[in-house]
């Protein structure tokens, strides 16, 4: 054997362990934007969540009605479910996720989707404006993305989140969800928020 060949080795472990701290100091201190691939792609591996916590602050789920498939105007179905709450009520992710788009359109108003497990698409819309989040940010159940409000077209009708989930096949009725046993979660519509909030409504820009 090389009598260097021992030196070699030790060099190439202490240059392993050298990126692997660097990669470690490195990793929090990444843009969310160069850190949401990864979370995405580690959330599209794990399973689709079998109930979820009612995203208002405070809502419980005795309130909650099943609106699914309504009537709407336009001869539009009612995709999600509308949770009614006073204006400025925080709306909470529901899922850990990650901000894939903060914005508007002219059906839901001030917007907010979020990748959830499973890849799942959860749709937070007629926002009274939007907490201090950005995209590609990730977010924990419970976290703060905005604040319940009548944007869009919900305008002149009491404040609520509509709050919608899409799958690979379509929407998804999000009150069975919503009702279903959850023994060992946490009640987020009880809980105190959890995120810094602003008063001041986001451009939608980011």
């Amino acid at each position: 054997m090389d009598a260097r060949t021992p030196l070699r080795l030790a060099r190439r472990l202490l240059l392993l362990a050298a990126l692997a701290a660097l990669a470690v100091w490195a990793w929090p201190r990444l843009p969310d934007a160069a850190r949401a691939p990864w979370h995405m792609a580690r959330l599209a591996w794990q399973d689709a969540p079998a109930y979820l916590p009612v995203p208002v602050h405070g809502v419980a789920v005795r309130r909650l009605a099943d609106t699914w498939g309504a009537a709407r105007s336009g001869g539009r179905k009612h995709e999600g479910i509308d949770i009614f709450a006073a204006r400025g009520t925080p709306v909470l992710s529901a899922t850990e996720g990650v901000v894939t788009r903060i914005g508007g359109n002219s059906l839901g108003g001030q917007v907010v989707w979020v990748m959830g497990p499973g890849r799942q698409m959860h749709y937070y819309a007629h926002l009274d404006g939007y907490a201090d989040i950005r995209r590609g940010q990730l977010v924990a159940p419970g976290d703060v993305l905005g604040f319940v409000g009548n944007t869009g077209n919900a305008g002149g009708t009491p404040p609520h989140l509509h709050y919608g989930i899409y799958a690979a096949g379509g929407a998804l009725n999000p009150y069975p969800l919503l009702t279903a046993p959850r023994p060992d979660a946490p009640d987020l519509a009880r809980s105190p928020a959890r995120t810094p909030i602003r008063d001041d409504a986001a451009d939608g820009s980011r």
